[in-house]
């Protein structure tokens, strides 16, 4: 290249002028370099890494989200409609990190302290998405699974958010494409469903829809990487990977014993013993939520009424409707104290 500059000045400015294909090859070469500029640049744009982050809904998996991406470095504004459920997550966020410096700091109190304040340093709370999302690179959705709200939040943030936002939600449930169908960035929209106790759990599910680009994938596992955690790529399909198979495990128990097969006591010891499962379907069910559980299936019905694996349970229905959703509500298939 600088021998080919080198014999490029040696004409003389007359030449170049009178020169019709020296012109031609110069403006060929100028239209290439600025076209080859104007890729690197648009490249660095789309490839740069996730720093500032918008959470949106300060619930349990919300402010554990915030709490993974502070601790990683990243900027954090945790987004809620209520004050109060704001200052909840921060104290929760902050217990949560006090409970980390016993472990990790044991020792060094100072030093934990400093931990703990250099992380709440980078999360800060806000009740206007809106105001918040102008220089976010990142806007993470994680609050109630309905799908109209889901769709109404991104479609209002869509108006505001800058072009390179990337858009996605925490859903379990609820097909990606149409969530991103109230927004005009179906290239820059995907799925990022984390797994609770957030901090704890290592597994994301990284969800691509048949519009979402290259980029914003990549984007998506650089970013679930540099949270500590460890992605795995997913298809905009009924529950993804882990629900797709949890959830009718779940279900078939129900049914074992619906069908008088077997106690929930002896299935739940039966999965854990035989089958090495920390907790059995029925205990599983209960730290979930049996409203969610029912949620789900009621949603997979819907799409896929045929399907044997994804058939109501009247069980379920009964307990749902007499408010027993399982620990939350301290009882379920069990009763918690």
């Amino acid at each position: 290249m600088v021998s080919e500059c080198q014999s490029a000045c040696t004409f003389s400015h007359s030449q170049l002028l009178h020169s019709g294909a020296v012109l031609s090859a110069l403006q060929t070469m100028a239209f290439f370099t600025h076209q080859v500029i104007r890729g690197l640049s648009s490249s660095a744009v789309r490839n740069a890494a996730i720093k500032h982050v918008t959470i949106i809904g300060g619930g349990q998996m919300g402010a554990g989200i915030a709490q993974v991406a502070a601790t990683t470095g990243h900027s954090v504004v945790l987004v809620d409609t209520n004050e109060e459920i704001l200052k909840k997550s921060a104290k929760g966020i902050e217990g949560s990190l006090k409970r980390v410096v016993k472990k990790k700091f044991a020792d060094k109190p100072d030093a934990g302290a400093e931990f703990i304040a250099k992380v709440m340093a980078n999360v800060s709370i806000s009740t206007d998405a809106a105001s918040v999302v102008g220089s976010t690179d990142l806007v993470l959705e994680a609050i109630v699974e309905n799908l109209k709200i889901k769709q109404g939040l991104f479609g209002a943030l869509d108006k505001v958010a800058p072009a390179h936002t990337i858009f996605a939600s925490n859903t379990s449930s609820l097909p990606i494409t149409d969530i991103a169908s109230s927004t005009s960035r179906l290239d820059r929209f995907g799925g990022l469903h984390f797994f609770n106790p957030v901090p704890m759990m290592k597994l994301v599910e990284v969800i691509g829809t048949s519009a979402t680009s290259q980029e914003t994938f990549d984007s998506l596992l650089t970013f679930s990487k540099a949270l500590g955690k460890t992605p795995v790529s997913c298809k905009d399909t009924p529950g993804f990977i882990v629900n797709r198979l949890l959830v009718p495990y779940m279900m078939e128990a129900i049914r074992l014993h619906e069908r008088g097969h077997g106690s929930k006591e002896d299935i739940d010891i039966a999965m854990k013993l035989g089958a090495g499962y920390p907790m059995g379907p029925f205990e599983l069910l209960d730290y979930v939520g049996l409203d969610t559980a029912k949620f789900i299936m009621d949603g997979w019905v819907e799409k896929d009424p045929d399907n044997p694996l994804m058939q109501p349970s009247e069980m379920l229905n009964k307990l749902v409707a007499e408010g027993k959703f399982g620990k939350k509500t301290g009882e379920g298939f069990y009763k918690y104290k």
